[in-house]
């Protein structure tokens, strides 16, 4: 299970689009797996087409993204990426650590998912949200929900590859990752809201945002790909 999460939403330049696809699925996603402690990577596409994406990676926890290996590879972007960090557009990048999870195992990696960052003016709200979690996950169609909460140590970094897009965490506190097996129906964010409505009293500042599964790849140690 991921205890750590690097979530960076951005737009691109819409004339840029099919490079910068090439250059995350191709390298950059492949470069970043590789780092011990990383367990997965995925990107996501806005729902309305929108040169708007996800870009993910999961990992053992959030100390990860703030050891030497990572900060080695943020310090010394390829030519490549520094091309495509010049495209970005709006961007967001927050580490987070997990609060609560529900869903999930086996199977194929969910094609949608639906993202909602916020943060709770009541501080007792945040003991609730495992309740909130597992009244969502039970929606149909759902794969898997879980709710992180930022880590300042990994998203306020300055780093060779931030100084290039300009961005830095987003406001919020918190974010909900909500995955579906097919083109989201039932509301889980109202299921949640109607098993503890606490949460939803003390929601500020959301943003809730549906993204279509673009690429994923795991770890190599977790494939048997040495290569």
């Amino acid at each position: 299970m991921a205890n750590g999460l690097m979530a960076f939403w951005a737009d691109i330049d819409p004339d840029y689009v099919l490079r910068y696809q090439q250059w995350h699925s191709c390298e950059h996603i492949p470069e970043r797996v590789s780092i011990p402690g990383f367990l997965a990577g995925r990107r996501y596409r806005a729902m309305d087409d929108a040169p708007r994406f996800l870009m993910m990676y999961e990992t053992e926890g959030p100390q990860v993204l703030t050891s030497a290996a990572y900060m080695a590879a943020l310090n010394a972007p390829t030519d490549w990426t520094r091309e495509a960090l010049t495209h970005f557009r709006k961007p967001v990048r927050t580490v987070y650590s997990i609060l609560a999870a529900e869903g999930g195992g086996a199977g194929i990696t969910a094609p949608y998912v639906r993202t909602m960052r916020f943060d709770l003016s009541d501080a007792s709200a945040e003991a609730r949200l495992a309740t909130w979690t597992s009244a969502a996950a039970a929606t149909a169609g759902v794969k898997q929900v879980r709710v992180w909460k930022s880590d300042a140590a990994g998203s306020d970094v300055a780093t060779s590859e931030r100084a290039i897009y300009g961005g830095g965490p987003g406001k919020q506190a918190f974010v909900a990752l909500i995955e579906f097996l097919a083109p989201p129906g039932d509301d889980p964010i109202a299921a949640g809201d109607a098993a503890e409505p606490h949460v939803s009293e003390s929601r500020r500042d959301a943003e809730t945002e549906t993204f279509w599964l673009e690429v994923a790849r795991r770890a190599p140690a977790l494939t048997g790909d040495t290569a």
